[in-house]
């Protein structure tokens, strides 16, 4: 009577096959993987392209109410160039108090990660305490 041979190929068939599979599922992954990546990438596109859309609109609409808003104050005021300087007055005024607000929230000071420099402080002085108890 003959030997049998092992299903697989014996113990180096089964090591063979399953890394063959082992490869299928990676590839598999990987190319998972690159479709979605590919279809996250073509979503934020999209949604990218929508907020410049909608902020031209939204441009477009505020240009359109502040003309709105001269011409209704022309009429207050008698003079349509006396309501222009008037409405861009203001809206300079706002810009200034803005922008100063905005500066003295982009100090340097702000930029430095204090609570980081603290906690990195404390560990040191819990490793020199550790290293100074161990010794």
């Amino acid at each position: 009577m003959s030997a049998v041979p092992p299903p697989f190929g014996g113990l180096q068939g089964l090591m063979a096959e399953a890394l063959r599979g082992a490869g299928d599922v990676l590839r598999g992954e990987i190319a998972l993987f690159r479709q979605e990546m590919a279809d996250n990438l073509r979503r934020l596109i999209v949604g990218l392209a929508a907020m410049a859309v909608a902020a031209v609109f939204a441009v477009v609409g505020f240009l359109v109410l502040v003309d709105a808003l001269v011409k209704w104050l022309a009429t207050v005021v008698g003079s349509e160039a006396l309501a222009a300087l008037i409405v861009g007055t203001a809206f300079l005024v706002i810009s200034v108090v803005m922008a100063l607000m905005a500066k003295s929230r982009f100090s340097v000071d702000g930029l430095i990660p204090t609570r980081t420099g603290r906690q990195l402080r404390q560990d040191a002085v819990v490793i020199k305490e550790h290293v100074t108890h161990d010794a």
